[in-house]
């Protein structure tokens, strides 16, 4: 049997993935922010408050590569650190209101994306798409 990279999930899934970050990246670029800023930002939104090690293992990176991202957001304006008061080693991230407009505007990125993602896939598709990939992801998360 000849393997056929075409034919297999996980393949496919990274495909996926690839094009649509390419399609997001190519309509983010006049927001000022790279790919991980934007990563970083979209975790926060939903995670404010979290430890800056915490945010590094969520986005899979070395804490050291966050710590630069970090550095780069908070000169910018887009993030503070606070020290935890729990912890005096730890730092806890904080989006500052400037992140409000750069919500919206990716959002409005995202659903330009999504619209030609899944064109001709009704909404029940993709729900169910949705719900095979939330399955997927908590099996392999385990």
């Amino acid at each position: 049997m000849k393997f056929d990279p075409n034919q297999s999930i996980g393949f496919i899934l990274n495909d996926v993935a690839r094009l649509q970050r390419n399609n997001f990246d190519k309509q983010a670029k006049s927001a000022g922010l790279t790919r991980a800023q934007w990563s970083a930002i979209a975790y926060l939104y939903t995670n404010n408050g979290i430890r800056q090690i915490d945010l590094a293992e969520l986005l899979d990176v070395a804490p050291i590569t966050l710590a630069r991202l970090i550095d780069r957001l908070e000169a910018s304006g887009w993030v503070e650190r606070q020290d935890d008061v729990l912890d005096r080693r730890a730092k806890k991230l904080f989006l500052t209101d400037k992140v409000d407009a750069v919500i919206n505007q990716m959002q409005l990125i995202g659903q330009k994306v999504r619209k030609v993602a899944f064109k001709n896939i009704t909404i029940e598709e993709q729900e169910q798409l949705k719900s095979i990939l939330l399955k997927v992801r908590s099996n392999l998360s385990k």
